[in-house]
């Protein structure tokens, strides 16, 4: 879908052209750029159809790395490579096929080297450029990065050591900003940068080329140069930078279209920036067609295009208002932003609405810290001097990160949306709108009056819908709740989250994946003191989101620690106040007028000693709460057990189905509990296909109504003479109460 969008703009900026200057020719080209790029890709075929008949083996694989290392969501480093050799041991041919290969740490896997991997392969799908991905369970390095490689490899590990003893903040982001490296960002800075629309800073892209080659334009320009020895200076400039930061493919891509723009000053039309623009598109894509597919492709493409066709129409719009410096200085992030955001929504769950007024206030540093950062590196050779720029690059950076998480605080910094098609739709209106209404033609026009009403009345609608969901999401937040509720189920995306009261007494089973959605349900229910906190495990979609409740606990009930961030969890807790209890049958307490008790795990169980199967459940009751079970993720077979422990005392109108309605449940275990409410905590477009078909009918044959919050949003349950009521966010009876039969 992102490829869509870079087709598009070609298609748009060809159509034009060809408007003016007629069809023939630049159909002609570009009828030839697709050939060419169609052609690349037949020629990929049948190497690429070899390489997808070794799907699931385990095979010995001998390749060159082509790019930096990342660190996936499941710990592992992963990087680029180009085989050499490829296939079962001892019997391995040549094969030359980009792979993506992930490891549990290898030291020395620098761009260049070559690195031999055991692993299982999976055959990755056509569009994506790695042909097969490797899951490696063994690997060496038989042959390091040698050359400008291993000197660049080098260079930025001392940078990255330099700037590791500087203060926080801005020590870990110096070295994102001058080269990319991103690595020693904390997961907190990096979800800042992500929310206040800052995280393109860390990524090297045409931006960062721009500097480089702006910077050594300059200097030969100091120094008496000509416009051709500063252009020759530059891209020199721009091509040992490349070397330095890795030229992975994005890398590649930000310097192409670099290079082409010093080309255009080069031969005198430096005017001819669209042009250049799809020169480089074509050009890339020729060379890397699943480049199309890849979202920084189409980000990068539709961004460069931005500061060339609209942003000098909103600087004029602005410069109304404005001096004509500082409304340029605007205009560019706002340009950028309105033509990214329709792509963005076709992928990210999350939009950005401080990104404009962060980048406004970043956009400064980010310059002084990339050039004076990239000094620092390159001096290397003389650790003082060293030094020097590196403490001077550190004050840009630390703005930049202050800026970050400063911004990402704000309320509303990010709206939470579905991505897709028609998210992507709807934010290219409210784009366009906006668009429409700042823009000025060379002389000043303004739109046709009907065009610039229209968007007016677009911007308008969308402003007051935005009001009223904060007024109703803030200070309106509890009057739109239910008088009577009892127990909540938040939507906080595949997770679990559940809230109790009684006697305005609040307990909170899990928190979710992600502190903000947690904080949003807890605000809309007017809970800001939380007496008891269950941490069933620390599985990250049931303690990802704790953070949000350090210095507003109590006392936390948690099942077994497995792993040293566990600890590191409970500490924190521990020192924002509160009381750590570990969690075993028979354990029991108050909670208002209602009682809990502990039905599982056992204490100190060889069985299950933590993770799923040793998952805290949780009895509650009360005069205001009816009989509840929270069943935390237990599999079939602890549910077995805990059915014959003897503690239940069935029936339980509501029941917490087990693991966001896995297939893994015990039937004879719902029969025995008889609910009349089953709650499903689950995501949209999980990808555990949660709840399962065969879960949803176990629970329906019990006699239970689910309450899904994929399906519904949050969910509310309480009692009113003696029957359960239910009120849910998304549902055909709208907020009307749904009456459940039988006893509460």
């Amino acid at each position: 879908m992102a490829g869509a969008f870079v087709v598009g703009t070609v298609l748009v900026v060809v159509a034009w052209k060809s408007y003016r200057h007629g069809w023939a020719p630049l159909a002609a080209l570009a009828c030839a750029g697709a050939a060419a790029v169609a052609l690349t890709c037949a020629l990929a075929a049948p190497v690429r159809a070899d390489a997808a008949a070794l799907d699931g083996r385990i095979v010995s694989v001998e390749a060159e790395v082509t790019s930096s290392s990342t660190i996936g969501s499941d710990g592992r480093s992963w990087f680029d490579a180009q085989t050499v050799l490829i296939g079962p041991t001892g019997s391995e041919r040549a094969l030359s096929i980009p792979v993506r290969v992930g490891i549990d740490g290898l030291d020395g896997a620098d761009l260049g080297a070559r690195i031999r991997v055991l692993g299982q392969v999976m055959a990755s799908e056509p569009s994506e450029r790695a042909a097969l991905v490797v899951f490696a369970s063994s690997a060496e390095v038989p042959a390091p990065a040698r050359g400008l490689f291993a000197v660049a490899a080098t260079t930025r590990a001392e940078f990255v050591e330099r700037a590791a003893r500087l203060p926080e903040p801005g020590a870990a982001l110096l070295p994102g900003l001058a080269v990319g490296d991103t690595t020693a960002v904390s997961a907190e800075l990096n979800d800042a940068m992500l929310t206040s629309g800052l995280s393109h800073l860390t990524a090297v892209s045409g931006a960062n080329c721009a500097i480089v080659v702006a910077a050594a334009f300059w200097l030969v320009a100091l120094c008496g140069g000509g416009r051709r020895l500063r252009v020759l200076v530059a891209l020199g400039a721009l091509a040992s930078f490349v070397v330095l930061v890795t030229p992975e493919p994005s890398v590649i891509r930000a310097g192409t279209m670099a290079a082409l723009g010093m080309l255009s000053i080069l031969l005198g039309k430096p005017t001819a920036g669209v042009s250049v623009l799809c020169l480089a598109i074509v050009g890339i894509l020729v060379a890397d067609p699943w480049l199309a597919a890849t979202p920084g492709f189409a980000l990068s493409a539709a961004a460069t295009g931005a500061l060339i066709l609209l942003a000098p129409s909103i600087a004029r719009g602005l410069g109304r208002w404005l001096p004509q410096v500082l409304a340029l200085g605007i205009a560019v992030p706002i340009a950028a932003q309105l033509v990214c955001g329709p792509i963005i929504a076709l992928f990210a769950e999350q939009q950005s609405l401080i990104g404009v007024a962060a980048n406004m206030l970043a956009a400064p540093a980010a310059p002084i810290a990339t050039v004076v950062g990239l000094l620092a590196c390159l001096a290397a050779p003389v650790p003082a001097v060293a030094d020097a720029l590196a403490a001077a690059a550190w004050l840009p950076a630390a703005w930049i990160a202050t800026t970050a998480t400063t911004t990402a605080q704000i309320p509303g910094a990010e709206l939470l949306v579905v991505p897709g098609l028609a998210t992507s739709a709807i934010v290219l209106v409210l784009s366009a709108a906006c668009a429409i209404v700042l823009c000025r033609g060379r002389s000043g026009s303004v739109p046709p009056r009907s065009l610039l009403r229209s968007a007016s009345a677009v911007l308008v609608i969308a402003l007051a819908l935005g009001g009223a969901r904060v007024v109703l999401d803030g200070p309106l937040a509890v009057v739109a709740v239910p008088e009577h509720w009892s127990i909540a189920a938040c939507d906080v995306g595949q997770g679990d989250a559940l809230v109790i009261r009684s006697d305005a007494r609040i307990a909170v089973i899990d928190t979710g994946p992600e502190p903000e959605p947690l904080s949003r349900c807890l605000g809309s229910l007017g809970v800001d003191h939380v007496d008891l906190l269950v941490l069933t495990h620390f599985d990250l979609d049931h303690a990802g989101g704790a953070a949000a409740l350090i210095g507003r606990v109590d006392t936390v009930l948690h099942g077994p620690v497995g792993e040293p961030e566990d600890r590191h969890l409970l500490s924190e807790l521990m020192t924002g106040g509160a009381a750590l209890v570990e969690a075993s049958v028979g354990q029991s307490g108050q909670l208002g007028t209602a009682q809990w008790r502990v039905l599982w795990p056992r204490a100190q169980q060889a069985a299950f000693p933590s993770g799923n199967d040793a998952s805290v459940v949780m009895e509650f009751e009360g005069a205001d709460l009816p009989r509840s079970l929270f069943l935390g993720d237990l599999s079939a077979t602890p549910q077995r057990l805990l059915a014959a422990s003897g503690m239940l005392r069935p029936p339980y109108p509501v029941v917490k189905v087990a693991h966001h309605g896995s297939a893994d449940q015990d039937a004879g275990l719902y029969a025995l509990l008889d609910p009349a409410i089953a709650i499903v905590n689950v995501g949209i477009d999980n990808d555990y296909g949660h709840p399962r078909e065969e879960t949803l009918d176990l629970v329906a044959a019990a006699g239970a109504i689910t309450l899904r919050t994929d399906l519904q949003g949050r969910v509310l349950v309480g009692r009113r003479d003696d029957e359960l009521v239910v009120w849910s966010e998304r549902s055909d009876a709208g907020d009307a109460p749904a009456e459940v039969g039988g006893p509460g």
